[in-house]
């Protein structure tokens, strides 16, 4: 009988245990992303007004834009 209930108590134990760490390690991953992870800033096109990083926008005539295309039509009249 003392037997039964080690067993029992070493397996309630080791699902208190993982319980503990799922739980903390779940609340880390659906953590709000820190301000400091953008890369740069975003800009909009001058052509269609879409926004992206600064890194990823070409220039063109002193104005930025989201791709080679709208770098060659310019910006909207």
């Amino acid at each position: 009988m003392r037997l039964v209930v080690l067993v029992v108590l070493v397996v309630l134990a080791v699902w208190l245990i993982r319980r503990a760490f799922l739980t903390s390690s779940s609340k880390s991953r659906n953590a709000p992303p820190r301000q400091g992870t953008l890369e740069g800033d975003l800009v909009a096109c001058a052509r269609c007004g879409m926004h992206l990083p600064r890194s990823e926008a070409r220039e063109a005539g002193g104005r930025l834009y989201c791709g080679e295309e709208h770098a060659r039509l310019g910006a909207r009249p």
